[in-house]
């Protein structure tokens, strides 16, 4: 594209001290052209650092960091559900319209009456939502008391984050 070798670009890179960025940084730069779409707040206020404590404290416990690219968390609460996107909002100034939804029910629960329930609890859009997922239910059991709704999870596809949350809690 310039008529220059990799290696003469390299060469000159190094001579001048610039640095080349990895494969995954620049997909990074393109999918974020104004940069991180997260600000860290340090917490302000004695509500804000309780917020902070609860929301590492659910990612810590309930959390999914197998992933190494997303922020994930998984519940059947919508209570919890909503202080941990309270959390992202506050501490992080995540954009909710951001967040992606993954619902799981069981194949005796309508999965449009469980999906309603979540859009309507949470106050999102159903276009947030991927796939409903539907599992087999497996005979009687009390499940039915715990999951009316299925399990919901709530993703941000964003590795810097998740690192920024994992980095807080493995420093605990």
């Amino acid at each position: 594209m310039l008529g220059c070798s990799d290696r003469k670009v390299d060469y000159w890179l190094k001579k001048h001290g610039i640095s080349k960025r990895s494969i995954s940084e620049a997909i990074y730069a393109k999918a974020n052209p104004g940069g991180d779409p997260f600000t860290i707040q340090d917490p302000k206020t004695i509500d804000q650092a309780i917020l902070f404590g609860i929301g590492v404290g659910l990612y810590w416990g309930e959390g999914n960091k197998r992933n190494k690219h997303s922020v994930r968390l998984g519940n059947t609460d919508p209570k919890l559900i909503k202080k941990f996107i309270e959390f992202l909002k506050v501490a992080y100034c995540v954009d909710v319209k951001r967040l992606k939804f993954g619902l799981q029910v069981f194949s005796d629960m309508s999965p449009r009456h469980a999906q309603t329930f979540w859009e309507k609890e949470l106050g999102i859009s159903s276009n947030q939502f991927q796939k409903v997922v539907v599992t087999p239910a497996r005979g009687v059991g009390n499940y039915r008391n715990k999951t009316q709704y299925g399990v919901l999870t709530v993703y941000l596809n964003n590795k810097k984050l998740r690192d920024v949350i994992c980095t807080t809690i493995e420093n605990l």
